[in-house]
């Protein structure tokens, strides 16, 4: 049985789904619903049935709870806060949600001799890129408290691998967006954060303006470029790093991203020309902790786990369009 931790959530319940459906492995979805929603999980419900667990990794008895009255012999793990800005803002809950609740999973894995793990990292372990596109060999510099959680949890993996023999597939995502194609589950944090959803908001409400940080950048345009990798694509990865981790024992990270970047203003004229709507903007300074450039090398993925995203940066607005009107 597979354990999701975070699968009421938008990335988690996209893994969730592809395995509801092309798989016939169990699964067990483990969520406070804190960013999660409970809607989500009954339409993946209606896929296939499978066993769904309300708590925290925080919580001690929870996480007993849920290693003896299931069979898990491996996890995916996404359970975390996401949020660069307000993890720069208020770190105790980034370091208290994202860093001991993945101390408590990795430790109540080995109590129960579960020695398998996807985990979800982040582009944001880098920092300041040295160099673009970037490889899994650049240096980790994270400017962020979310960055650093993310960070912190893969050097305990390392030690834990060398310790304990608890194998990990690490995956950096850049940024992810889009939702099911067939317009099923799809992104809703409250508040949301990422530029997509926000730019489509804008488009979908005329009276909603469209907050644009930072035009001061030395890219091609001033605005911060990102490397944006389907959800879908995103899900397929993790099938594949499962297989991989099933068959070769063997821990390693991957870059999940397209090796394309674009720009926040050319993310926004793609929003206006699906919408054909006129979006109201207004430009602010920069956030803290928002690097210049994240554009992954994905070589590495397409070489080892034969991945490759398939999604153009179109099909993705137009999914995540499409949710939005639903």
């Amino acid at each position: 049985m597979i354990l999701i931790t975070g699968g009421a959530g938008y990335i988690g319940s996209h893994i969730a789904l592809k395995l509801l459906e092309e798989s016939d492995r169990k699964i067990v979805i483990f969520d406070n619903l804190e960013n999660g929603h409970m809607s989500t999980i009954k339409t993946l419900q209606s896929v296939r049935d499978f066993d769904f667990v309300k708590g925290d990794l925080k919580n001690q008895d929870d996480l007993e709870n849920l290693f003896r009255n299931f069979d898990i012999d491996s996890v995916i793990h996404f359970a975390a806060c996401i949020c660069v800005e307000e993890s720069v803002q208020n770190p105790r809950k980034y370091y208290s949600n994202n860093l001991v609740g993945t101390i408590n999973l990795l430790n109540k894995m080995l109590d129960h001799d579960v020695k398998k793990i996807v985990f979800s990292s982040t582009a944001a372990v880098y920092g300041e890129p040295k160099y673009v596109p970037i490889d899994e060999n650049h240096p980790k510099q994270p400017i962020n408290a979310y960055g650093k959680t993310k960070f912190m949890a893969e050097e305990i993996l390392d030690d834990y691998d060398r310790a304990y023999n608890l194998k990990s597939i690490r995956l950096r995502y850049f940024n992810v967006a889009g939702s099911d194609s067939k317009n099923r589950i799809g992104e809703s944090h409250d508040p949301e954060t990422h530029l997509i959803p926000n730019i489509l908001a804008s488009a979908a409400d005329s009276e909603n303006v469209f907050n644009l940080f930072g035009t001061d950048y030395a890219t091609r345009d001033g605005t911060c470029i990102r490397d944006y990798v389907n959800v879908e694509d995103l899900a397929s990865a993790h099938i594949s790093a499962l297989q991989y981790l099933s068959e070769k024992n063997q821990s390693d990270c991957f870059n999940i991203g397209t090796k394309n970047g674009n720009t926040v203003k050319e993310i926004f004229e793609t929003c206006k020309k699906i919408t054909e709507k006129e979006i109201k903007v207004k430009i602010n300074p920069r956030r803290g902790g928002d690097p210049e450039s994240l554009v992954a090398n994905n070589e590495k993925a397409k070489k080892i786990l034969n991945w490759c995203p398939k999604k153009t940066l179109e099909d993705t607005i137009k999914t995540a369009y499409a949710w939005l009107k639903k």
